[in-house]
């Protein structure tokens, strides 16, 4: 279980600060309308920041052989 932590070390963290990035973008900027498909719920904000989170973390990731 900590090799698999370890291996992906870099996505869980990137899913993590995406997930508060995204919940706080919700609580303080949010949608004042209530219309906006992602900015309206918190739970759809922070799925969208995780999702984002994963996405740049992976940038940063090595190829390994």
């Amino acid at each position: 279980m900590t090799a698999l932590f370890k291996k992906y070390k870099l996505d869980l963290i990137g899913i993590g600060l995406g997930l508060i990035a995204g919940f706080m973008y919700w609580k303080y900027v949010g949608c004042a309308s209530g219309t906006c498909m992602i900015t309206s719920k918190p739970l759809n904000s922070s799925l969208y920041g995780a999702l984002m989170g994963f996405l740049v973390a992976g940038m940063f990731k090595r190829d390994q052989p």
